[in-house]
């Protein structure tokens, strides 16, 4: 499954965990990509869009 918006192209990103002791160890971030009905054009498809994207209002929402 695809961690990236289809109408922003925001995904995953990395960076480090920092531990008291300030060893860094690897992780990531993944964006919250909701999968959910969507008007393209006058059909309907479902697509992976960000919380942000739909908080927005720049994707509508098929019902």
């Amino acid at each position: 499954m695809s961690k990236k918006c289809e109408i922003c192209g925001k995904g995953q990103v990395s960076g480090n965990n920092v531990s008291h002791s300030n060893r860094h160890t690897r992780r990531k971030w993944n964006a919250n990509i909701q999968e959910v009905r969507i008007n393209d054009n006058g059909t309907a498809r479902k697509a992976k869009v960000c919380t942000k994207c739909l908080r927005s209002g720049k994707v509508e929402r098929a019902i």
